[in-house]
This record gives structure tokens, sequence and C-alpha cells, in this order.
């Protein structure tokens, strides 16, 4: 569904606007991001009377023909030298394709208040790599131009994202960031800790909550009184819209502007995943334990038997499959309690600053990195990689359906993984059915409200109590930021 809210350009974005007016949009700042997006420039009212980056320009080319990028580009939220090998081939594939940019990094993940901080100084980024739900925020405050004509000029297909990628870069028709990653979450279980409890990882009823609850008191267990192996992690808060999804409700409407969060069954999924903590002890214990995990290393959680299972990002299959290519998991698709499967959906997305001074080569850069030639690029790369070191290859999961599958079809062969080859089958099966939290004008503010709601019940407030303090103070950012 698209969204349908007013932009509104409040506080320090009206800042960043006028500075973008006296800039113009000819020189350079610095590109790390793959857009292939860019707008015609807006005219302003200002006293400058100059011509803001309010969009992403094209220049004097017309749609479709696409514009050498030159000039210095600054993209935040990004890391060239920090990144792996994906982010550092993309990056690659553009300057080969364009020499004479010069790029430059924040070489950092995005943060909000280091995002404001940057557009506000003297050398503002040019385009930012921002998580999708938390991308409306930026919108709503007037920072991030419009990609629609900048799409045309580089040729983007929007209907190569996947559906749940593209619903949160679209606001009101309009596209404001051009999707990267798409990560997606699934139940990764320990067939070890399954077969100790006498249970079947292939087939227990994930939709069914009384048997997982079942499941976790029998996965848990105890030595002396400390427990040495969880049983299943609920996630908590982080993973709370997928407790409350899987109960028949979503945190905030469809369009982004109305918080559901007193909804009496978001109260339900988030007791219920609470108690998930009660069979190692309690919030407490079973935290200390976790701790102690080598959550990215050989001896991660899974292979010394420390975890019954989990909800999870599907990268984590990347991990597992260099640290631990010898374990036996299973892999699961989510399903709400009606038996429906689904997924979580998120990832970080490509959007172009209206103080960029070099637009132009923003949206070439943005275009390039979510390109089906540079994702295929990055990910031949890690596939060449890990056949040196002997690991097996799970894949790149994109926002892009066509470069997954050449990626999947063409790149990524488990035949001699059957293990992994069927959780990618799990992963890639239920990217179809992903939900994602919609674009909205206080998209941080709302994020936050649930988040300390949740924590306030894990330390044992009222759930229902905690969640309508949240839903009051979540309502209010949102009608605030709409207006």
């Amino acid at each position: 569904m698209r969204n349908t809210w007013r932009m509104v350009s409040v506080g320090v974005a009206a800042a960043f606007v006028i500075s973008a007016c006296s800039s113009g949009s000819s020189s350079g700042g610095d590109d790390d991001n793959d857009v292939n997006s860019s707008a015609s420039p807006t005219e302003t009212t200002a006293a400058t009377g100059a011509t803001s980056a309010t969009s992403a320009t094209t220049g004097d080319a017309t749609p479709g023909e696409a514009v050498p990028a030159s000039g210095e580009l600054f993209a935040f939220g990004f890391g060239y030298d920090t990144g792996d090998i994906i982010a550092q081939t993309r990056v690659d594939e553009f300057r080969e394709a364009n020499p004479d940019v010069d790029l430059t990094f924040s070489e950092g993940g995005f943060d909000s208040q280091g995002f404001l901080s940057a557009l506000a100084s003297d050398d503002p980024p040019d385009l930012v790599n921002v998580p999708r739900n938390e991308l409306g925020t930026y919108v709503a405050r007037g920072v991030l131009a419009p990609l629609d004509e900048c799409i045309a000029t580089h040729g983007v297909n929007m209907d190569d994202f996947y559906e749940g990628a593209s619903s949160q870069v679209i606001v009101d028709g309009t596209v404001y960031a051009l999707p990267e990653f798409y990560n997606s979450r699934i139940w990764i279980f320990n067939d070890a800790a399954f077969e100790e409890a006498g249970l079947d990882p292939e087939t227990i009823d994930v939709s069914d909550w009384d048997a997982l609850a079942d499941a976790s008191v029998a996965l848990t267990r105890m030595e002396d009184g400390k427990v040495t192996r969880l049983g299943l992690d609920p996630k908590l808060p982080e993973f709370l819209p997928i407790w409350a999804h899987a109960n028949g409700v979503d945190l905030i409407s469809d369009d982004g502007l109305t918080a559901q969060l007193d909804d009496p069954a978001v109260a339900e999924a988030l007791e219920y995943g609470n108690s998930l903590y009660e069979p190692a002890g309690g919030l407490t214990d079973f935290l200390d334990f976790r701790d102690t995990w080598d959550f990215f290393g050989p001896g991660n959680q899974y292979a010394t038997d420390q975890l019954g299972g989990m909800p999870m990002e599907q990268w984590y299959l990347n991990v597992l499959a260099e640290a631990s290519p010898d374990l036996e998991i299973t892999v699961r698709a989510l399903e709400t309690r009606d038996g429906e499967p689904f997924t979580y959906a998120d990832g970080n997305s490509w959007a172009v600053t209206t103080s960029a001074a070099n637009p132009e080569a923003a949206c070439a850069f943005a275009a390039s990195m979510v390109s089906v030639d540079s994702w295929v690029a990055a990910a031949q790369a890690r596939d060449d990689e890990r056949a040196e070191s002997g690991a097996p290859n799970t894949g790149v999961y994109t926002g892009n359906a066509v470069a997954d599958e050449i990626i999947f079809n063409d790149i990524v062969d488990l035949s001699d993984q059957p293990v992994f080859e069927a959780a990618v089958e799990v992963v890639l099966d239920i990217q179809q059915y992903g939900f994602g939290t919609p674009p909205s004008p206080a998209s941080a503010e709302f994020k936050a409200a649930w988040e300390e709601a949740a924590n306030q019940v894990l330390n044992g407030e009222d759930a229902a109590q905690s969640l309508a303090t949240a839903q009051a103070e979540a309502q209010d950012a949102i009608d605030s930021a709409e207006r």
C-alpha cells in the first residue's frame, strides 16, 4: 500500500533547504551508495532566487539518458574501508565506470543524530544509506529528495524490487530511496537439542504458541541450578513486530499514520514472548548466559549446543556456514497463529539529500549500488572468496528480485551442503510473504516508543499500561510530524 501523508519541512530541515538553495547543484560531495535516480530541480522563493536541490537532478539530460558522473561525492552511513566484500565490490564497480568521481564515506553505520549533524555542517552529505523503517522521519523533515526523475534517467525499474522493500520507500506515490538489502527472518533450530528433547524441528507446529512454550521448556537445560542451554529466544524487544504480526496485529497502520500499540493483541504478544525467558530462570539469567556466546565464531551457540532455537535474520546463515559448515540445523518459516507463513522484512536504502551539492552523481551512485550488475558482481566476489576458503556460500539477499534470481540460480551452489541448501530454499520461499514497517512521518519516534514499552515489560511493568503510554507518545509524535 502506498502511503499518503504530507511532507513537511520543519525545524532543522528549513535550514537544509536554504543551504541547498545557495549551493546550487553542480559541485560534488561524496558517494558510497548505488542510486539509479535523478530528479529535476524545483524552484524556490528564497531570497537568493537560486535553484535548490530539493530533488535529485539530471542536469540537462532527458529522462532515460544517464548523465556521466563526476565531481566530489560524500555518502553518510556507509563504509568502504570498514566494509565487507559485498560493499567494496559494488563501490569498485561504480568507480570503474565513473573514474571522475571522488568518493568519500562516513565509514560508519547510520545514526540519526550524526546524520542531522552532518546535514547542518559545512560539508553535508550528498546521499545517505538509511534504514527503510526510519526513512519516513526524514521525508517528513524535507531532507530527502524525490527520486522519480532520477529513476527515469537511470532506467531503474521499481518493479524489480520486492514489494516488501519498495513499499517502504514510497510516500504519496513518490519514491524517496532505492532499496538495498532485503533482510528477512526465519526460525533457526538446533537439531541436536531438539533430538535430546524428543522433538522434531521439521514438524513442530510453529503457529501453536502453546507448543512453542512447551518446546522452550523441554529444550532448556539446567545443571546445578545454572542454565547451560537456552530453549527458544524470543529476541525481544527488537522482534516485537514479529510476535504482534503473528498474533494478528501490526504495530502501526498501513499508511503509517496510526499507532496500534494499545491493541490488546500487542500486549498479549509481548507478554507471551516475555514468558519464554522464564524456563531459564528469567530475563537476567537468560541474558547473562546469552552474553557468553561466541555469536560470530566457531564456538557459536548452535555449534556448542547452547540454544534450542530462535527467530533470526537470514544473513546469519552466512555466518554459520563460514564458522561452522558442518552444523545440523533446521530452518523453518515464521507462521501466524492461523498457520500462514510470513516474514518481517527490512534493510537499508539509498537516498539523495536535498542539500546535495552533487545530486547527479549521488543519483548515479545510488542506482549503481542497487543495480543487477552490481549485485551480481558482489555475489560472485563473495562466492570466489568462499570457494578459496572452502566455506559454503549461502548467497547475498538483495532488495532486487531480478538480481536474486541470477545469484541463486547461477552463482550459489549448495548441492554439497544439503543442510544449508534447504535453509536457503526456505528463505527464498518466504520472501514473497514479507511485511515491514511502513514509512511514517515519525518513524524514529514511533520505534523508540514501542521499544521503551517493551523494555519496561521485560523489566516487570504491566504490558497494557506500558503500551498505552507508548501509544499516546507515538501518536502525538506522528500527528505533530504530519502537521
